[in-house]
């Protein structure tokens, strides 16, 4: 599944993109090796780009498709645009506030909601009335309304800073300065839109986003597992494709339905081969920017070190699952979401591996260099390369300690709580411009909404899932190491983990808004076992954050946007930035494909084809359909149309996202990628790359023949106002 490749929290069950791929192949990167002086001299290739609403590729629609991206246009898909804080994407999808997105962006939300008696994963979810639509805990629903560039005033806050660390503080204390004083004047004005300043072209510019902000939503629609993931693991990143990776949620706005102009049309004809259609979604992460330096270190440092993690965890959690149908139940999520991981930190690692990958990224650099040679850029790009080369000698220092002890702080639910409350104390204590980001007024309602979530806590995950943790540091590090001896206590891994867990109070919402009022010297006096551990290692962690945003962070932010002043130098705005967790348009056509050495891939399945592909893996539990859909089976119209592919450049984040047609009517709903899209990290190939997404047809006919949500369809298919 493509849910967002971002680590918002430890436990985020959709925090990276998932499924996996086999090595892009010789011929297709000497391909781009051979064009690569094209590629910097020139617009991005047809079809590529993810590209920001307040630039559009207005020109090149124009040229290719004879389509004019028009002002309200691109506004009313950008309001009907919603992200998900679990990592992904949606669409509101009626004028009642309805908003759709995949099964596994709502997982999470499922898991919640469940119980051992009543396991929403696996009997689905159907709200037959609005008073029948649950509360989701902890789940925050953005749409993005206004877009202000405050490139100048960010770069401005560096002029004159030799020092690299400095210089990224100040960029740093600039940025929550905007953002506070943005939310204080929409609290003034009444509007309360939610400030947030997004990081460009890593660091070449900065827009700050006003977005409105939903945490009154509830479930309505969910189908089983069984058939939004259909296939499991065998099929996922494959096509042919069938599966319902739908979710259907209602935003309230004051106790009552959210009434919103901005929504999206249902297509009654859905998409058709060769069609134009476009994507809007929030893909999390890509490094299509990144010199070739950095590129070979993720090849050669960060991918092996996150992929050896993965491999151990799912192990561990595979062991831990086996031990009882409870078990398996409470750690299915975490299981599945170290699972694809995994196999996407395998499939790039692939791409990587392949010499000819980074022998056209190296050719891109030299093609730029050509164009800017002699220019007042020529200098600024080899600084900024420099600082770029310099940084990863550092992340090689620096990293260990940041990712063991801040970025993937890992060890359960009740240890992120605890962090988060003593760090709260301790922030309050400083004016908003100087707090970590995370603790600004800014983010303080998001953060309050997770802390005092009352979504379950288990016991017996959290032990395993803290057991991991120490245990990993333990294997990584040695038993002699102090800060292993320091986590440790002088206990092994699972008696200190079981120590932990059962001398807390955190999973009592209670206990945690009781230590959230109290004073930084009063928390520090609490016995609470959880807090006194986080206590012990916060000045570690604080230290390791901090040099690795002086050493590390702060240079590649100078260092990119020097980068990015020669790239605009040589391209103007042909340039798209990488992906950064917020809203993208992305255009291509319905289309299949002919892998290498294989036969063609059609761009359609069929509602009947998810029968012949159950009868032909019959005894495979992946593939076994549920009741409901067994004995729907004859009131299915067989040809209807299910999954489709189509050229749209997507990746993590991008699961939820609709797909429309040029009228801006929905006809389809984006869940994956084919095996060569997991290359999208670093580079975009339209020959093979393909996203995959539930037909609207097909979503409608499951929703009236299998599950008789007659009045969701209803809501569904009555016409939105036309599109500007």
């Amino acid at each position: 599944h493509f849910a967002a490749r971002c680590e918002k929290r430890p436990t985020n069950r959709s925090a990276e993109v998932l499924g996996t791929l086999s090595p892009m192949t010789l011929k297709t990167v000497r391909v781009l090796a051979a064009l690569s002086i094209v590629l910097f001299t020139a617009s991005a290739r047809a079809e590529e780009g993810m590209w920001l609403p307040n630039a559009m590729p207005t020109e090149a629609l124009r040229k290719a498709y004879g389509f004019s991206a028009t002002t309200e246009w691109t506004e009313h898909m950008q309001k009907s645009a919603v992200r998900f804080s679990t990592g992904g994407s949606g669409s509101v999808v009626s004028a009642d506030g309805l908003v759709m997105t995949n099964h596994h962006v709502g997982s999470d939300l499922l898991a919640k909601l469940s119980t051992p008696s009543s396991d929403l994963l696996i009997t689905g979810f159907h709200a037959k009335t609005r008073a029948d639509e649950l509360p989701c805990p902890d789940l925050e629903l953005n749409i993005l309304w206004e877009i202000v560039d405050v490139t100048t005033r960010v770069h401005a806050a560096a002029d004159g800073l030799t020092d690299n660390a400095a210089a990224g503080a100040a960029k740093r204390k600039a940025i929550a300065e905007i953002e506070a004083e943005s939310n204080a004047a929409q609290k003034a004005s009444a509007t309360n839109l939610t400030s947030e300043v997004v990081t460009l072209y890593q660091g070449g510019k900065y827009h700050l986003y006003r977005m409105k902000t939903y945490r009154d939503v509830r479930l309505v629609f969910a189908p089983e597992t069984s058939i939004a993931f259909f296939g499991g693991d065998a099929d996922n990143f494959e096509f042919p494709r069938f599966d319902l990776d739908c979710c259907f949620f209602r935003i309230y706005e004051e106790g009552k339905p959210l009434v919103s102009p901005h929504y999206l049309a249902w297509s009654t004809n859905g998409a058709q081969e060769n069609e134009l259609v476009f994507t809007w979604g929030h893909p999390g992460s890509t490094n299509r920017l990144y010199t070739a330096d950095h590129i070979a270190f993720m090849r050669d440092v960060e991918e092996p070190a996150g992929l050896k993690r993965l491999w151990r965890g799912e192990v561990k959690l595979t062991t831990f699952m086996g031990r009882s149908a409870e078990n398996a139940r409470i750690a299915r999520e975490d299981f599945f979401g170290t699972q694809n991981s995994r196999k996407a930190s395998q499939g790039l690692l692939d791409a990587l591996q392949d010499p000819a990958l980074l022998a056209a990224k190296r050719a891109e650099e030299a093609a730029l260099l050509a164009t800017i040679k002699g220019s007042a850029v020529e200098a600024q790009f080899e600084t900024g390369r420099a600082l770029i080369r310099a940084s990863l000698m550092a992340a090689i220092a620096f990293g260990p300690d940041y990712y063991a002890l801040e970025r993937r702080f890992r060890a359960g639910d009740l240890a992120h709580h605890a962090r988060t409350l003593v760090r709260l104390n301790a922030e309050n204590l400083k004016s908003n411009a100087d707090r970590l980001p995370e603790y600004t007024d800014a983010n303080r309602d998001s953060l309050e909404a997770e802390l005092f979530s009352p979504a379950p806590i288990y016991r017996e995950l959290e032990i395993e899932r803290m057991t991991m943790y120490l245990s990993g540091l333990a294997e990584e590090r040695g038993l002699d190491n102090g800060l292993v001896r320091k986590l440790l206590a002088s206990k092994s891994p699972r008696a200190r983990a079981t120590e932990l867990v059962d001398a807390t109070t955190l999973q009592n919402v209670d206990a945690r808004r009781a230590l959230a009022s109290m004073t930084s010297r009063e928390i520090a006096d609490s016995s609470d076992a959880m807090i006194q551990f986080v206590l012990a290692i916060d000045a570690d962690a604080r230290a390791a954050r901090k040099h690795f945003e002086d050493e590390v962070e702060s240079p590649q932010r100078i260092g990119y946007a020097d980068i990015a002043a020669a790239r605009f130098a040589a391209l103007g705005d042909t340039v798209y930035p990488d992906a950064t967790f917020t809203l993208r348009m992305s255009y291509g056509t319905v289309k299949g494909w002919t892998p290498a050495g294989g036969e063609p891939v059609g761009a359609f399945t069929t509602m009947g084809g998810t029968f012949d592909r159950a009868a032909a893996r019959a005894g495979d539990p992946s593939f076994e359909l549920p009741t409901s859909w067994i004995n729907a089976r004859t009131k299915i119209a067989a040809q209807t149309p299910f999954n489709l592919v189509s050229t749209n450049d997507i990746i993590g984040g991008n699961s939820g996202s609709p797909m429309v047609n040029a009228k801006g009517e929905l006809v389809g709903l984006i869940f994956d990628g084919n095996l060569e899209s997991l290359a999208g990290d670093v580079v975009y190939e339209i020959s093979g790359n393909r996203a995959v997404a539930v037909d609207s047809r097909g979503l409608i006919e499951a929703l009236k023949s299998v599950y008789g949500a007659n009045a969701l369809v209803a809501e569904l298919t009555q016409r939105a106002p036309m599109v500007p």
